[in-house]
């Protein structure tokens, strides 16, 4: 493979302690690593308060060996909470793509990202459709699996089934589908919207 035919991306998911960041950056990393035959390197950051502090995560995905494992621009900004997003809006690539819970998050100028490239989800709402709030994460992996095309939809519901706690297997595939439908039918109202 010449170099020019390389694919490497830099992905950063940000949120606060508590919303599933770090496990929602594993089961991406896990799904393009072990699942799609891809290498992926993961690194995590969070407040020393844990749960309700700012938390995020550094993910590489690509079709060779990583030697530098940090990300240094992403081209992938996954975001779930305002403080993420004001804090990490400016790193995002100017051709990246900015994800995020439209509940928690608003957008000001700080967005340099067109806005055909910029994709909402009420992630949290249809997390409590499904009775349980704690599976936002998983609806937002679902979302970024539809959007991205970075990742195939097989091996990202293995590594959400071999994640995630035993017994809550099912409740997360369902979790999974609804921000992976989601995702699906944005895309299909943009592409109306473009044409």
């Amino acid at each position: 493979m010449s170099p020019s035919n390389r694919k490497k991306t830099e992905l950063k998911i940000t949120g606060f302690g508590g919303q599933g960041v770090i496990l929602s950056t594993l089961i991406i990393g896990k799904a393009a690593s072990i699942f799609d035959n891809q290498y992926a390197t993961m690194i995590q950051s969070f407040g020393p308060e844990a749960r309700g502090g700012a938390c995020n995560a550094q993910l590489i995905i690509s079709d060779e060996p990583i030697m530098y494992p940090y990300v240094v621009q992403p081209d992938i900004l996954v975001v779930m909470s305002q403080e993420a997003y004001t804090r990490f809006a400016p790193e995002l690539n100017p051709d990246g793509l900015l994800i995020y819970e439209e509940s928690l998050v608003t957008l000001d100028d700080q967005v340099t990202v067109p806005k055909e490239r910029q994709f909402k989800i009420p992630a949290t709402k249809l997390a409590e459709e499904l009775g349980r709030k704690i599976v936002l994460n998983i609806v937002m992996v679902g979302f970024f699996t539809a959007v991205s095309k970075l990742i195939g939809l097989k091996a990202m519901r293995k590594a959400v089934e071999s994640s995630v706690p035993h017994g809550t297997e099912t409740l997360n595939i369902h979790a999974f589908n609804k921000g992976y439908k989601f995702g699906k039918a944005l895309l299909k109202e943009k592409d109306l919207t473009v044409a």
